[in-house]
């Protein structure tokens, strides 16, 4: 019963900064639910997924939008330094040289000949210009649109199964780390009893010494056995308080915070009554499959999506402005030049150089590819349930075994104490008797925790924690 390394070293990083963040210490004393219910709201993890619940709400609005009318409005204001010019045709030269061409004389009998330039330069602006306008569109037929909307609200559906995965993985890891207290207590309670019964051995032993009925090193044998004993108990409630500290971490809680946990492992039901009844339509039950389904709807709507681009878009727009123009800036709101107009906007997609063509085929094997994964992921839920049941079974052969052989060790260890106390055993009977009674009740603990693990995988494997 290990906790991996890296955890551990968060727990100890989580106990510096929250020692430095909130000298505040709160006691808490939780059962198993009590524990999911204060994760379920603290968790950083479920936190994150509410959020993404809620990003994903205001997607949803934020699809439906595109379709609501659109109103943009602008305003413009210019100084002209220097007014933009164009060549025109010189009207008076055109006069002249149309006079010229015709012979037409003046009074004194000459033909004069065109003086001006046959182009000049035109300025259409005023130094001073402003207008607004204010635009409107609706969107009255989009394909994509509507496609983009179905999709919306499946994605939707996504973030809220993602917010269940996680909220399982926190059920299994709370689960997980709760029952490991659980057990970290129970080995304490084995401990504290053979101490005490070795203790007071240990004393009786020690007054026979004095007395001349026992010899020194069986004294120095039992203390040899009580100190290896109290060094185990040390150990094993350091493991415990590491125990505690997971499980706050997994819950969520802040490590300088005080949590002791209400039950005691016999409080734990190991039975189980159609547990291990072989199911093959409990893969639909797993959360992990629901999302697949879902990804899989997602996939189909990206390749309507694209088939819908080939089809026309039509909407209806209109605008409403005014222009305004003087030669001097006060002069420049006198005049107004309004404008407005509606009409529709019809947009025909003909020809996109076979790209979409190929899109449409990337979504269909988007789709395939769903389609094997879910293929796969039944198979393998189904092996993970036949494999969790052999677990449950096994651990639970394990159990029955490794009690019978601490119930065992402890009658040859009360044989042994009394054939010595009799003068017809040895010290090093008992001494061994221990030494294996401490090893059937390490050997029980851990198949007491391995069950409880088990258990848990079993009831994921079928689905059954939601």
């Amino acid at each position: 019963m290990r906790i991996p390394l890296l955890i551990t070293l968060i727990i100890l990083a989580a106990l510096q900064v929250q020692g430095q963040e909130n000298p505040q210490n709160k006691t808490f004393r939780f059962n198993l639910q009590e524990c999911l219910e204060y994760a379920y709201e603290n968790q950083d993890s479920l936190k994150n997924a509410r959020l993404d619940i809620e990003s994903a709400n205001y997607r949803v609005k934020e699809t439906i939008g595109i379709g609501l009318p659109q109103v943009s409005g602008s305003a413009q204001f210019m100084d002209y330094l220097k007014i933009p010019q164009i060549p025109f045709p010189n009207l008076t030269y055109m006069f002249q040289k149309y006079l010229y061409d015709q012979k037409v004389r003046t009074e004194n009998g000459t033909i004069p000949e065109p003086d001006d330039d046959p182009m000049s330069l035109i300025g259409f602006q005023q130094k001073y210009n402003a207008n607004y306008n204010v635009n409107v569109s609706q969107l009255l037929f989009n394909g994509t649109y509507l496609v983009g909307l179905r999709a919306s609200k499946t994605f939707k559906e996504l973030s809220q199964k993602n917010y269940s995965r996680t909220k399982i993985a926190t059920t299994i890891a709370v689960t997980k780390a709760y029952y490991q207290v659980l057990v970290s207590n129970e080995q304490l309670r084995l401990l504290d009893a053979n101490l005490a019964q070795l203790s007071q051995q240990l004393k009786e032993t020690t007054e026979l010494n004095k007395q001349g009925f026992v010899e020194k090193i069986d004294l120095d044998r039992l203390r040899v056995v009580y100190n290896n004993l109290v060094t185990t108990r040390e150990n094993t409630s350091n493991l415990l308080e590491l125990s505690i500290q997971l499980l706050k971490f997994q819950i969520g809680m802040p490590v300088t915070y005080s949590l002791a946990v209400k039950d005691k492992i016999d409080n734990i039901s190991l039975e189980l009554n159609d547990g291990l009844v072989v199911d093959t339509t409990a893969y639909r039950n797993r959360i992990e499959y629901s999302l697949l389904e879902t990804q899989r709807r997602l996939n189909q709507l990206d390749l309507d999506r694209i088939k819908s681009q080939a089809l026309p878009s039509l909407a209806a727009i209109g605008s409403a402005g005014n222009a305004y123009q003087a030669a001097r800036f006060g002069d420049l709101f006198d005049m107004n030049l309004p404008s407005v107009y509606i009409g529709l906007q019809l947009n025909v997609p003909i020809f996109s150089g076979f790209q979409r063509l190929n899109q449409v085929r990337q979504a269909k094997i988007s789709v395939q590819k769903t389609d094997n994964m879910l293929n796969m992921a039944k198979n393998g839920f189904l092996l993970q349930q036949q494999q969790a049941r052999t677990t449950y079974q096994n651990s639970m052969r394990a159990l029955n075994n490794q009690k019978a052989n601490m119930e065992l060790a402890r009658e040859v260890l009360r044989v042994s104490r009394i054939k010595y106390q009799e003068g017809v055993g040895s010290s090093i009977e008992v001494t061994q008797a221990q030494t294996e009674l401490e090893q059937a009740e390490n050997n029980y603990i851990q198949a007491l925790y391995d069950v409880l693990v088990s258990k848990v995988d079993l009831d994921n494997a079928y689905g059954r924690i939601q």
